[in-house]
């Protein structure tokens, strides 16, 4: 009952801020989301290295954020050119050793320490503009999204639970099986062919192709997150989120999600083609 309510709380408030705010406003709610998450990765790190600057992530990631999106501030598109790139490329392979470094974290939590924020920048920092990118896009590419990642995740669990036999990662996460997987799959394919057909007039095999790839990266994401706390020992990330845990359990799927997502669109060439 708990997931329920908090479902039925969170739902329309997410899409009150994908439909009703202008860029800055979307970007930061979507950021709130993201530094909860941030925090609740940085609280499973430190089983690793508890001493070292992990929390640095907190204001990292908000900066490239607002760095590589400039057009959230009104400063057009491609401000800068290349540079927000090459600063990013800066701050990973220089700053954050830097960082690890002055911070005097022991010598033995250094290279876990390193690996924590290494991956973490990108982790949250490249899906939180990816979902942006696809909001400026249209907000219909941002529903396909979230409708592929939800039904892929329904579609999952509820086959899994009833249908499922054979164990898809029993080390990770021994209640999801590939027989869900399936489902979740197929499910994130029939939610793109009515998208298609209600965005493009027609069903387009290459979003359907899209799909399939989102959906599978969705899994993997929520595969990753599943890996980080069973090597943390937590069940969940957090429990911020009554029946559901934490931020990052609900938005793990979409991290990686997000970035296919706008990838496929672009290769394919049907950024274009949305109204």
């Amino acid at each position: 009952m708990q997931r329920f309510l908090t479902a039925a709380v969170l739902l329309p408030l997410a899409l009150a801020v994908v439909f009703l705010l202008p860029p800055a406003p979307f970007l930061i709610c979507v950021l709130v989301a993201v530094e909860w998450a941030v925090w609740e990765y940085v609280r499973m790190g430190r089983r690793w290295a508890p001493q070292a600057p992990l929390a640095s992530l907190l204001l990292l990631v908000p900066i490239a954020v607002a760095i590589l999106a400039p057009e959230a501030w009104g400063l057009g598109r491609h401000a800068g050119g290349g540079e927000p790139l090459l600063m990013a490329g800066v701050v990973l392979a220089v700053g954050l050793p830097t960082l690890v470094l002055l911070g005097r974290t022991p010598i033995h939590e250094g290279l876990p320490a390193l690996g924590i924020l290494a991956f973490g920048l990108p982790y949250f920092v490249v899906p939180t503009l990816s979902v942006f990118r696809l909001w400026l896009l249209d907000v219909s590419a941002l529903i396909l999204l979230l409708a592929i990642v939800w039904t892929g995740d329904t579609a999952a669990y509820y086959f899994g639970k009833r249908w499922g036999r054979h164990r898809l990662a029993p080390t990770v996460s021994p209640r999801k099986s590939w027989e869900g997987s399936t489902a979740g799959l197929l499910g994130a394919i029939v939610v793109a062919a009515l998208w298609s057909s209600w965005q493009l007039g027609v069903v387009e095999p290459a979003i359907l192709g899209v799909a399939a790839i989102t959906s599978v990266a969705a899994q993997m994401g929520d595969l990753v997150e599943s890996m980080i706390k069973r090597a943390a020992h937590v069940k969940d990330s957090g429990g911020v989120l009554p029946g559901h845990g934490g931020v990052l359990d609900r938005i793990d799927a979409l991290l990686f999600a997000a970035p296919v997502l706008w990838l496929g669109l672009r290769f394919v060439g049907l950024a274009e083609a949305l109204p």
